[in-house]
């Protein structure tokens, strides 16, 4: 075992994702940082849960409920929550996986889910563009398709090809041993995924990235 593969990767902030100073602002109650925490957290999040969810419905995503719930928890969990040096990230995304896989287990358990009001202002019946049928066919379809993985491997693809982190700070995200295990992880996905849509082409449209 090579030094590299001995120590496993940290996470370090992004550009647009919160640093050190304003996370232990943050946790030591300062209002204005626990705001600006969670307004940078909020697209993060939101991305994804949208990458392991999709699909809309009117317009009110699955997606948007389970970021607030992350977001929520994460505000309760702040005052208790130990900081170490770029171990924040992976946090939420440990809660957010755990959102993820309630909101997929009671999908599953009630598949007919309850179509929301019309969004105040809006006059009349809902009348998607293409646009948005297409967007939401597609997440559908992703969704389905990605029930063929375990959680790792979901994770892993979510953040390698949707939001475009390097194998270091994938592994340092998901506290994985290596970047090496990331790309073990990642292959092993893309092959699964492969053979699924061979068997099933009429499925593939749209997934470039396989």
């Amino acid at each position: 075992m090579t030094v590299s593969e001995a120590v496993r990767p940290t996470y370090s902030p992004r550009p647009g994702e919160p640093d050190a100073e304003l996370i232990r602002a943050a946790i030591n109650g300062d209002r204005r940082a626990v705001e600006s925490l969670l307004a940078l957290l909020r697209p993060i999040v939101f991305r994804y849960c949208a990458s392991r969810l999709g699909g809309m419905i009117r317009g009110v995503s699955n997606a948007e409920d389970c970021a607030q719930e992350v977001l929520m928890a994460v505000l309760v969990a702040l005052p208790r929550y130990g900081y170490q040096d770029n171990s924040f990230l992976p946090y939420v995304f440990g809660i957010a996986s755990h959102k993820v896989a309630d909101v997929r287990r009671n999908l599953a358990r009630d598949p007919s889910a309850p179509v929301p009001d019309p969004e105040p202002g809006q006059d009349g019946p809902w009348n998607p563009t293409f646009e948005e049928v297409e967007r939401a066919d597609r997440g559908r379809r992703l969704s389905l398709l990605f029930e063929v993985l375990s959680a790792k491997q979901r994770d892993v693809l979510v953040l390698r090809v949707i939001h475009g982190y390097s194998a270091e700070e994938t592994a340092g995200a998901l506290g994985m041993a290596s970047a090496g295990a990331v790309r073990v992880t990642q292959h092993r996905a893309l092959n699964e995924l492969r053979r699924v849509l061979r068997e099933n082409p009429d499925f593939a449209g749209g997934f470039a990235f396989f």
